[in-house]
C-alpha cells in the first residue's frame, strides 16, 4: 500500500472475536498511547465505534496486527484478521496496514505483569497496551532506512 499515509493519527488494532484493542498515535507518528478495549457487538455497532473513532480521533489509517506462526507462516486467524482488515478498510474508508502482531500479547503481559495491578486488571489492560505495542513496532520500522514490506500482500 504506497498511498499509507506517512504522516496523521494512526490506529493499531489488536484484533480479537470479543474484545479489539485500540492504541493511537500523534499526527508526526512518533509516539503511540493505548486508547481503549471495545467490546464488539455486531457489524452495525462495530462500524459506529469505528466511524466515532475516525471522526473523534482524526484517524487517517489503521494498523492492524496479523498474527502468524513462529515460522513466519498464516493461520486461520490470519486469515479472519485479514477479513476484518478488509472491513475495516470498507465501512471507514481509511487504508489498513497488516503489522506482524507476533510476542505483541506476550510482551503486554510481560509489561504489565511488573506492575502493582491484579490479574483482572492486567486482562482488562491487556488488549490496548498489545495494540501500543503492536503501533510502536510498526512507527519504529516506518523510521528505519531499511523499511520491510508490510503484510498487506498475502
Amino acid at each position: 500500500m504506497s498511498d499509507f499515509p506517512a504522516t496523521g493519527r494512526l490506529a493499531g488494532i489488536d484484533f480479537g472475536t470479543v474484545r479489539i484493542g485500540v492504541a493511537l498515535c500523534d499526527a508526526h507518528q512518533t509516539l503511540a498511547s493505548p486508547h481503549a478495549i471495545y467490546t464488539r457487538r455486531s457489524a452495525r455497532q462495530d462500524a459506529v465505534f469505528f466511524h466515532q473513532l475516525v471522526a473523534e480521533q482524526d484517524v487517517v489509517g489503521f494498523v492492524v496486527g496479523l498474527p502468524l506462526h513462529l515460522s513466519g507462516q498464516e493461520s486461520a486467524k490470519s486469515r479472519e484478521v485479514r477479513q476484518f482488515a478488509d472491513w475495516l478498510a470498507e465501512v471507514t474508508g481509511r487504508p489498513v496496514r497488516l503489522w506482524d502482531e507476533r510476542f505483541t500479547t506476550r510482551d503486554a503481559e510481560s509489561l504489565l505483569g511488573v506492575g502493582q495491578l491484579t490479574r483482572k486488571q492486567r486482562q482488562a489492560r491487556r488488549d490496548k497496551v498489545a495494540a501500543q505495542l503492536l503501533l510502536s513496532d510498526y512507527l519504529s520500522a516506518t523510521r528505519r532506512e531499511d523499511f520491510p514490506a508490510a503484510l498487506d500482500d498475502g
